[in-house]
């Protein structure tokens, strides 16, 4: 085996998530060779990787494991065990597993938990445009400036919202698709407008619907499911983000703006030094060609 980045190691063996061992790498937590490791360290074979003082080893390879868990609101997304509540000591399955991305502690419904690193970014990056759908209310109606708001982008954070797909399904209750998971997203783009979330459930990621499974408790991916997942991933981007050429037809499309009709004036104007360096150049030519004809 040739080297492979750090983080990547430690998510193969099964310790937590590519993201998550990039945090503990930052916390310097991890030791590569007896060093603390920084980010961008690779991986080869023979070294030695210790995290919190345990030495990780190259896990045998295991089968991969996906669950589809109905997440109750109160249980934190983390794989850290000593934070209360916490949803692998909630699940207590028999493997080491952890969640592909995170659903906030007030929420509920879909989340998958897996053992493949892999798996976690694929799904994850934005880049790969995988949709999530979510059913949210509000305490207050809504209309139709919202849901175009919504549906167009918000800033939030300093920075737009990707466009969305929004429908309204109740006076004070909408369905959302997102193909971006940033932070607390959905709540943070509802205060913006002025809306406060009372109710958030994801129902779907990509293909995979909540369906029936009651609140807390888990299943398996069917093995159809498993195919259609491993499909659908076969072109996304893992370690890195893939350029918007490489967006299928689906992506949504960039719009770009016509210029501002200042800035189409300010280009064709002359730049004003320009113009001042000709008219003494000219000024110049001028009184050589007096000087010479009096002499």
């Amino acid at each position: 085996m040739s080297s492979i980045s750090l983080n990547k190691f430690i998510s193969d063996t099964g310790y937590c998530s590519r993201r998550e061992a990039d945090r503990l790498i930052e916390e310097g937590r991890v030791l590569l060779n007896n060093e603390i490791a920084v980010t961008g360290n690779r991986y080869s074979p023979g070294d030695e990787v210790v995290v919190d003082g345990s030495i990780v080893k190259p896990a045998a390879k295991e089968k991969k494991v996906i669950l589809a868990f109905h997440k109750p609101t109160g249980i934190t997304t983390t794989t850290e065990t000593n934070v209360p509540g916490n949803i692998i000591s909630f699940i207590n399955y028999p493997k080491r597993i952890f969640p592909i991305g995170r659903l906030d502690k007030d929420s509920q419904g879909l989340i998958f938990l897996t053992n493949d690193g892999d798996l976690v970014n694929k799904i994850l990056r934005a880049g790969n445009r995988h949709e999530k759908e979510y059913t949210v209310r509000v305490h207050k109606p809504i209309d139709g400036l919202f849901l175009k708001q919504m549906s167009e982008g918000v800033k939030i954070d300093g920075e737009r919202t990707l466009p969305c797909r929004v429908r309204q399904t109740g006076k004070q209750a909408f369905s959302i698709i997102l193909v971006q998971g940033l932070n607390r997203q959905i709540r943070k783009m509802c205060e913006a407008l002025g809306y406060t979330v009372t109710f958030l459930q994801r129902t779907r990621i990509m293909h995979i619907s909540l369906g029936k499974i009651p609140i807390g408790k888990w299943r398996y991916l069917s093995e159809p499911e498993q195919l259609q997942l491993d499909e659908a991933l076969e072109g996304s981007a893992g370690t890195k983000e893939r350029s918007p050429k490489q967006f299928t037809a689906k992506a949504t499309p960039k719009v770009e703006k016509r210029p501002a009709k200042k800035e189409v004036e300010a280009k064709t104007l002359p730049n004003p030094k320009e113009t001042s360096r000709k008219k003494t150049s000219y000024s110049e030519f001028r009184r050589k060609g007096k000087k010479k004809q009096n002499d």
